[in-house]
């Protein structure tokens, strides 16, 4: 008699009407969909080539116009200009120039709740975990694909369960201990896998830790990163959607591939090198590197929490001669909340330059682009060459306590020298 299931395995089985396992292959459907500027084709355009003429269900869908916002060229303006006139034709949700990160957008609007299944034409769709539902970056063909049907074939995930203890000490985030399972696992441990994150250690984690967590679960292969839900999920999703929903957790007995323990006491600040996420070391191993260009945001680090804990961190300091400091608020929201608590402020005044809310120099695309021999520290979720634009850049992945303390010395550092 097969076992029990895990979460992946319990909502493809609900989305499909069948009993979902492990390998195997379902027609499910998905509660979700949403798809950026930054894919090419767009998703609009396979949706034409496949002939689409309608959207099965365009409530259940967004666009996002994320990753060239404000768009830098003519053709670039272009495309966005068809993404709004196929928005309004179908009837689909836009989140217009200057909303945010198509993960943070979706999530903060409410459209996803848990247990539920979620396609983005991203590969960080994986963020959206952090909710508890089973979310996954698909390309444009398989999203134009369920725009038109309102279905799609999945293939069902293994699952390595991810057991959090302890609590994270000062000067450590979640961003370090997912730097540091991404390195145990490297960049092929987990293919086509989900990271089921469980445990008494998540009590300490934040929502916005939790989607960081999710966040990286693709850097090491995986399909999805998902969290069990808790009282913190409840408390974030409070007034943000009026869906009803019910959490999803594995069964005692269900098959996972490989189980393994994060424990946050053990910890420390860590960055990746150039040129892989997988490329990971202690600050304390690479202190003292010279920065040319610290950014803080994207869809990792981009969020309210992010931008407070910098602040924190420059007050009362200001950016390194010969280092620049580029802050790029995740979403329109978080940037409000941020003029509002005197966080946009206290980063000005660091000598700070802001970058409209979206993907920003992450993407490589317009905003941010480093020049050829200069370092980058970046609290985003990728450093492969040319990944910010220029393949002569060196670029460093961090917290964003890493960034910004090392903003204010112009070399890479340990933050926990400036929060003593």
């Amino acid at each position: 008699m097969p076992g029990g299931k895990t979460i992946a395995e319990k909502i493809l089985s609900r989305k499909s009407g069948t009993d979902a396992r492990a390998g195997q292959i379902v027609l499910a459907e998905p509660d979700f969909l949403f798809a950026h500027d930054g894919n090419r084709p767009l998703a609009i355009e396979a949706f034409a080539e496949l002939r689409g003429r309608t959207v099965k269900h365009p409530e259940r869908m967004a666009l996002v116009i994320d990753h060239a916002s404000p768009p830098p060229t003519a053709a670039v303006a272009a495309l966005h200009v068809a993404m709004r006139t196929f928005a309004r034709a179908q009837g689909i949700r836009l989140y217009d120039v200057g909303s945010g990160v198509c993960h943070l957008v979706v999530t903060e609007h409410g459209h996803i709740v848990p247990g539920t299944l979620v396609m983005g034409s991203d590969s960080h769709t994986c963020t959206e975990g952090a909710l508890n539902c089973l979310a996954a970056g698909y390309g444009v063909s398989d999203i134009a694909a369920a725009m038109i049907s309102g279905q799609q074939w999945f293939r069902v995930p293994q699952t390595i369960r991810i057991e959090v203890t302890g609590r994270l000490r000062p000067g450590v985030f979640a961003k370090d201990a997912i730097l540091a399972l991404v390195a145990e696992l490297g960049p092929d441990g987990a293919v086509y896998m989900v990271l089921e994150f469980r445990g008494e250690g998540l009590a300490g984690l934040g929502m916005e830790e939790r989607f960081t967590l999710a966040n990286l679960a693709i850097e090491t292969g995986a399909k999805a990163g998902i969290v069990e839900a808790d009282g913190v999920t409840a408390a974030w999703l409070q007034g943000r959607t009026v869906t009803p929903w019910t959490a999803v957790v594995s069964d005692p007995d269900a098959d996972f591939a490989r189980r393994i323990v994060m424990d946050l006491d053990l910890v420390e600040p860590m960055v990746s090198c150039p040129d892989a996420p997988t490329n990971v070391r202690p600050i304390t191993a690479v202190a003292g590197t010279p920065v040319h260009q610290a950014v803080i945001g994207t869809c990792t680090n981009g969020r309210l929490s992010d931008l407070q804990e910098a602040a924190r961190i420059l007050a009362g300091r200001r950016v390194a001669s010969g280092t620049r400091l580029l802050v790029v608020p995740g979403s329109r929201e978080v940037f409000e909340a941020a003029a509002r608590d005197g966080t946009v402020s206290a980063l000005l005044a660091a000598g700070a330059t802001f970058v409209p809310p979206g993907c920003g120099p992450c993407a490589g695309v317009h905003a941010g682009v480093p020049g050829p021999g200069e370092t980058v520290v970046t609290s985003a979720n990728r450093n492969f060459k040319g990944r910010m634009g220029n393949p002569q850049a060196a670029i460093y992945l961090a917290s964003p306590a890493v960034v910004a303390a090392s903003a204010v010395t112009g070399v890479l550092t340990d933050p926990r020298t400036l929060l003593e």
